[in-house]
């Protein structure tokens, strides 16, 4: 007997989205045809403006699109309600943002703690989730510090934390290098690199071809189409 195959985190089928500007309509994506299958590592390249930043707010939930259809771990979600769609951002998908987006005077702990509130988790085990999610990321001696007393490197890394602790089915990161400085975008890079090898699915969007090469597979956003690369 066959074991069927399992679905992809991520499937899309002729996702489209335009905006207006005016009375002009600008198609940003066109048709895009996109999976990704668990424990995958997809880089998306494309210039700035090319519809990247579009692209990932759609997959997290963060936007809709005019057209097509998406599903998120064998779930369409391509229609649902703005409670439902904050319940699964929560609980399915993890952001790491190129400008961190961290609480400032706020402990690394906490910060990576944040995510689970919202999850009705008792402080005690936040607390507990999030030093074993510091400690994966390589900052079990960082925990008590603030963003003001963390490099830019550690600061994405506390971000990575933040995004693992919940668990996710999908890790989005959006140009997690662009921040840093060489020396430090090569260690976060070398982190993504160790998700993926414990099986975590990552699709990352970037400018950089350099950034891109690290990751398992490529595929270029041209004109709001996405290709191979």
């Amino acid at each position: 007997m066959t074991t069927p195959m399992p679905d992809p985190v991520i499937r899309t089928r002729a996702l489209a989205r335009t905006y207006l500007r005016g009375a002009i309509a600008v198609p940003v994506l066109e048709a895009v045809d996109l999976e990704l299958a668990g424990g995958e590592w997809l880089a998306v390249l494309g210039p700035s403006g090319s519809g990247k930043s579009t692209l990932l707010n759609i997959l997290g939930l963060l936007d809709r699109p005019d057209a097509g259809v998406y599903e998120l771990a064998g779930e369409d979600v391509s229609d649902l309600g703005d409670t439902m769609r904050a319940e699964l951002r929560n609980r399915r998908i993890g952001f790491v943002f190129q400008s961190f987006n961290l609480l400032p005077r706020t402990s690394a702990l906490e910060n990576v703690a944040a995510p689970l509130l919202y999850r009705g988790i008792r402080r005690a085990a936040r607390l507990a989730q999030a030093r074993q999610a510091l400690e994966r990321v390589g900052l079990a001696d960082r925990m008590d510090y603030d963003p003001g007393q963390l490099s830019g490197g550690q600061l994405q890394r506390v971000a990575v934390a933040r995004a693992l602790v919940g668990e996710p089915a999908l890790l989005l990161a959006d140009e997690p290098t662009g921040n840093l400085d060489s020396r430090s975008g090569a260690e976060v890079m070398e982190l993504f690199a160790a998700l993926h090898q414990a099986g975590t699915t990552v699709l990352m969007i970037t400018h950089d071809p350099t950034v891109a090469a690290r990751a398992q597979r490529r595929m270029v956003l041209d004109a709001g189409r996405l290709l191979a690369a």
